[in-house]
């Protein structure tokens, strides 16, 4: 079995920065992709950024420029580097993890952006 756990969510003022961080455990051997999602009320769970075992990596077109992903392979665990944060970041994140043939999700983190 495998274990995800966010942390790091909170309320932010628009303009300022959070960092998620997400970690694994349990029965792994590789994780091949960690990744970021987030669904705010109402609307469905989109991709925020995701990174490959190889360190490629992916951002939405929303995120680009604000939003670093990043991951720690000995330790299983991958961060979200949010800056320049907007309103419409408002949502809850959720941190998912590709350990085959499975895909694992946390409980999400919430990530209250201010005006």
């Amino acid at each position: 079995q495998v274990q995800v756990v966010e942390s790091g969510g909170g309320l932010v003022q628009a303009g300022g920065s959070l960092r998620l961080s997400c970690a694994a455990s349990g029965s792994i051997s590789r994780i091949d992709v960690m990744g970021w999602y987030r669904q705010a009320p109402g609307k469905q769970r989109d991709l925020v950024a995701r990174i490959t075992i190889g360190g490629t990596t992916a951002h939405a077109e929303s995120v680009k420029g604000r939003f670093t992903i990043s991951r720690d392979n000995a330790k299983n665990t991958v961060s979200l580097q949010m800056d320049s944060l907007k309103p419409e970041d408002t949502a809850v994140y959720f941190c998912d993890a590709d350990v085959r043939p499975r895909t694992y999700w946390g409980q999400g983190t919430q990530v209250t952006v201010t005006s």
